[in-house]
């Protein structure tokens, strides 16, 4: 099944791999002899759908997950193999879009206007007030 990433992209069956194992938690005497945990793994250096800024970025922002230029994706929250494959594919999905993402307009410094330092300052007037209402008064 080809894993639609956005509506430019997607990833071919091909390209991804799987990998099953036994899952830990609950499950009974049936989580024992099933391999409900599921390992999804992408090639990203050598996919045939990525284009080279997008490669490039891939590799820019996923740097701390790629082991040889492959993405690695784990689930094992459900107890079926099917769910977990499913579970799989969209955090692989959400990976890839939020690291293809552009990057966000940068911050304009501004400066706090004239009327929010005034009512700041009033509220620490305001809070000091109080405190000083608490204290006991000076012994004569």
């Amino acid at each position: 099944m080809d894993l639609r990433v956005s509506p430019a992209l997607t990833i071919p069956a091909a390209e991804l791999g799987w990998r099953f194992s036994r899952s830990s938690g609950p499950g009974g005497q049936h989580v024992n002899t099933s391999d409900s945990r599921v390992e999804l793994f992408w090639n990203v250096a050598e996919s045939t759908v990525l284009s080279d800024a997008q490669r490039a970025r891939l590799g820019d922002r996923l740097d701390a997950r790629l082991v040889g230029g492959v993405v690695t994706v784990s689930a094992s929250e459900q107890r079926s193999q099917l769910r977990n494959r499913e579970v799989a594919l969209e955090k692989l999905g959400e990976l890839v879009a939020t690291a293809l993402a552009p990057d966000a307009p940068p911050r304009r410094p501004t400066k706090p206007t004239k009327g929010s330092g005034r009512r700041h300052l009033a509220a620490k007037q305001q809070r000091s007030a109080t405190k000083r209402q608490r204290q006991r008064p000076l012994a004569e």
